[in-house]
């Protein structure tokens, strides 16, 4: 068996059976040509049937040894894991050489988040005499209104925006769909945003329903979100690392701080799983405990 066949299999699979988005397949095509290259390196060409535990453990000393973090670790070892459940499940293989593999440890990461003065702050600095001035600050209200994913943002419809019922529908991973509703300040912004600077565009035609375009009419990349957010908190000072999931992380810490409840905001995010939302709670409660020890008589 050619790992190049395996990784076409693999690759098919997770595009048409686990509908993953191209930037998740792409990842997971990294992990196996990580993999690959170390076994070609090292044990004259192994072929996917042929990977054993031990094989598989001396990869990830080796990455260990290269200094790479154990988040990233965790990560390559997933995919890889991924990628020998499949083989045996195409009776590729007739055992799992990762059923024993071990993960590094790691801590749950808790997101940065910015405040309501650090995202006011932020706000304020978009110089709006400039051309594409209110077409950025409709993108930075309309992500933390909404906390959407930045590839969630640059995709955005036209045909999604239901401003009359405070709503906009969408297209998360998988292509799920659902209903978000939107701030009114974000409403204004993107509507003064259609009014004074995308009507003026020459738009290209396979982007005519996109929200957010560039000066050339075309959908903005997602590297071109973080550009004007990093420049912005770059103008301001702001000492923090931040890119667009901070407005996202940001969305859903002010609401759970505020008291909403755990399942709307699960819905809002479009998580899968609760699990995932949950890590919102933690930041709530490092916020009650700064909070205490702050306020109260004996601390």
């Amino acid at each position: 068996m050619k790992w190049e066949d395996s990784k076409k299999g693999f690759e098919s699979f997770l595009r048409l059976e686990k509908s993953l988005s191209a930037n998740s397949v792409a990842a997971y095509i990294n992990d196996i040509n990580k993999l690959m290259m170390f076994l070609d390196e090292n044990y004259k060409k192994l072929p996917p049937e042929k990977v054993k535990l031990e094989h598989l453990k001396s990869f990830v000393e080796n990455i260990n040894e290269r200094g790479v973090s154990p988040r990233t670790q965790a990560r390559t070892i997933s995919g890889i894991k991924s990628f020998f459940k499949f083989l045996l499940m195409e009776g590729k293989i007739v055992a799992d050489p990762t059923s024993l593999l071990e993960s590094p440890k790691i801590g749950r990461k808790l997101p940065d988040v910015l405040s309501m003065e650090e995202i006011d702050m932020l706000i304020d600095a978009i110089e709006l005499n400039k051309a594409e001035g209110q077409r950025n600050k409709a993108i930075l209200e309309t992500l933390y209104s909404c906390g959407l994913r930045v590839s969630e943002l640059v995709n955005l419809k036209v045909t999604n925006l239901f401003f009359d019922q405070g709503f906009i529908k969408v297209e998360g991973k998988a292509d799920k769909e659902r209903l978000v509703p939107i701030s009114e300040k974000a409403i204004e912004e993107i509507s003064l945003y259609l009014a004074n600077y995308r009507k003026t565009l020459k738009i290209n035609k396979e982007s005519e329903n996109i929200l957010f375009l560039n000066r050339r009419g075309k959908k903005l990349s997602r590297v071109m979100i973080f550009t004007i957010i990093k420049g912005l908190a770059e103008k301001v000072g702001l000492d923090k690392k931040i890119s667009p999931h901070t407005f996202r992380h940001s969305f859903a810490t002010h609401l759970i701080n505020g008291g909403a409840d755990l399942r709307a905001v699960q819905e809002m995010l479009g998580h899968e799983s609760i699990l995932t939302t949950e890590i919102y709670t933690h930041l709530d409660r490092n916020y009650l405990k700064k909070t205490m020890n702050k306020f109260h008589p004996r601390s």
